[in-house]
């Protein structure tokens, strides 16, 4: 019998770990508006091209694009507005240090529901050169061939 975690995943940024080498994940929660919340429940959010800043010792989710929920009316919000993230002081402080290093952004991977409540992954995250991704592609096909091999003597 599979364990459920009770998570289910809103939006996901899968092209992070191609595009960086992430490092220190930090599950947060956001602060969102009711029209955000039921358009995210809906499937219309996306975090390509969204990046995380400090300002002020607090956390702040850019360029995350939340569609305009239908039913929403004059009520609705703004699909690229500024989200804070909610995160304890030491936490804050210790991803703070971690980017002061050149080259280093904080990324957020996912969007899920936790418990009802919306919850943001993020991580520290390097940018990665050309030949980083040829050599990741590399290792992926070759983990992939041998899981298929592995599987066809198994059946044997």
């Amino acid at each position: 019998m599979k364990k459920t975690t009770g998570e289910k995943i809103l939006v996901q940024y899968r092209r992070a770990s191609y595009d960086y080498f992430l490092s220190d994940h930090l599950e947060t929660g956001i602060v969102l508006s009711g029209t955000e919340v039921k358009s995210l429940r809906a499937g219309g959010g996306s975090l390509s091209d969204s990046y995380v800043i400090n300002r002020n010792q607090e956390l702040f989710l850019l360029n995350m694009h939340i569609a305009p929920y239908k039913q929403g009316s004059i009520f609705n919000h703004e699909p690229l507005r500024t989200r804070k993230l909610l995160a304890h002081k030491q936490e804050i402080q210790k991803l703070s240090k971690a980017i002061q290093e050149k080259g280093l952004t904080i990324l957020p991977i996912k969007l899920y529901l936790k418990k009802g409540m919306v919850k943001v992954l993020i991580a520290v995250g390097k940018g990665k050169k050309h030949f980083d991704k040829r050599e990741a592609m590399k290792t992926k096909d070759t983990v992939k061939k041998m899981r298929a091999a592995k599987q066809g003597d198994f059946h044997d």
